[in-house]
């Protein structure tokens, strides 16, 4: 059986976008192009707050799409792993590899990765499906560039991470 492409969705909630994020209708669609053609999703979505499980804000933004049989992770701190059932998820799909998008991308995106990584996961960064907002120093735009370029030269031996654009990945899902 050929191995399925797993998307990983991180925080793309409607209580996470109540601050302003980078080109939101921009990314929504180029994470929807990913779940159209991903074998499973896995939609992370943060509870904090006034985002409890459940609630209008803990979920996932209206314009993003739903496949049949996505699976939910609730987590409560940027790493998707830490105290969550992602890594048992991941098992049950026997999958070692999977490609990632979402917000923000200098906090839970970030944190997710490098874990990941360092678990030993292939990971696939889409880089222009990952946004954040803008920080007191420097911009959304310089952050999501920096990240991609971070990640490019993330020195883990022997699990190099590859970063690449929506339209690459889809084309390597054919």
């Amino acid at each position: 059986m050929a191995e399925q492409n797993v998307l990983i969705v991180v925080d793309m909630q409607n209580g996470v976008f109540e601050s302003e994020r980078y080109d939101r209708v921009g990314r929504a669609a180029l994470i929807n192009q990913l779940i159209d053609r991903a074998g499973r999703v896995i939609f992370i979505q943060h509870a904090e707050g006034e985002m409890t499980e459940g609630s209008a804000l803990w979920d996932i933004l209206p314009e993003l799409h739903r496949p049949e049989g996505a699976i939910s992770v609730t987590k409560t701190a940027c790493d998707s792993f830490y105290r969550t059932t992602l890594e048992s998820v991941l098992k049950e799909l026997d999958t070692a590899r999977f490609t990632i998008c979402g917000c923000a991308t200098d906090y839970c995106v970030d944190t997710t990765i490098k874990v990941a990584a360092s678990k030993g996961y292939a990971v696939t960064v889409a880089s222009d499906a990952h946004t954040t907002g803008n920080r007191t120093h420097v911009t959304a735009q310089q952050l999501i560039a920096h990240h991609n370029e971070v990640w490019e030269g993330l020195s883990v031996p022997g699990n190099p991470l590859t970063v690449k654009t929506t339209a690459q990945i889809l084309a390597d899902w054919l």
